[in-house]
């Protein structure tokens, strides 16, 4: 079947993109990876030791800059509906967090010890429709958010990707009664014309 003319441009802005370049040079899995470098360069969120939890972890360039950033001290638990190539450092559990199987193998990981930082890119299938994509989205996020308070210590952090749209400012008061700070960041690597953003929740109360 011939590629349509959009799908050929977004291959060819993909190809020419430079941090997809990057990624290739630098061996990161997804151009997504400077997202988190970029933010943990300002808000230095991830420190030798910790255990973080990387939701909708696959392919694994978030949890590949974690663990670099930990300098191998730590444990990143991976967790998605897709399979997950080994990383050393990375506990991969495949599976929906929000069931119940899939978070028993984690606290059987994890041996009673909470987490210190909760990261999630994850984003629903996009409709590209706003108004069904924006709600999936958010869901997503609440869910993120419910997996967070139940798993981090007291103390700990949450980073979560969002679209800006409805549902976003009620959501963002709900981190602010369960983190001392939240912070909005949109990091270079993000696309200017997407709606994708991140918020970090910081001091688990």
């Amino acid at each position: 079947m011939a590629r349509s003319k959009s799908s050929g441009n977004w291959v060819r802005e993909h190809e020419e993109d430079k941090y997809v370049k990057l990624a290739r040079k630098d061996g990161y899995r997804s151009r997504a990876s400077y997202k988190l470098i970029e933010i943990q360069e300002r808000y230095k969120i991830i420190r030798p030791g910790m255990r973080i939890v990387d939701l909708g972890a696959a392919p694994g360039g978030w949890s590949q800059v974690a663990i670099k950033e930990m300098r191998s001290n730590g444990r990143v638990y991976g967790l998605d509906l897709l399979p997950i190539k080994p990383i050393n450092g990375m506990t991969r559990i495949q599976g929906d967090f929000t069931e119940n199987e899939v978070l028993q193998r984690l606290l059987d990981e994890l041996k009673g010890q909470k987490i210190d930082l909760v990261i999630s890119d994850m984003a629903p299938n996009l409709s590209g429709m706003k108004e069904i994509d924006q709600p999936r989205m958010v869901c997503l996020m609440e869910l993120a958010l419910e997996f967070a308070g139940s798993m981090l210590k007291q103390g700990g952090s949450f980073l979560v990707k969002g679209f800006q749209g409805e549902g976003i400012d009620n959501f963002r008061q709900a981190m602010k009664l369960m983190f001392a700070t939240v912070k909005t960041c949109k990091p270079k690597a993000s696309r200017a014309r997407s709606r994708e953003f991140y918020l970090l929740g910081c001091g688990m109360k």
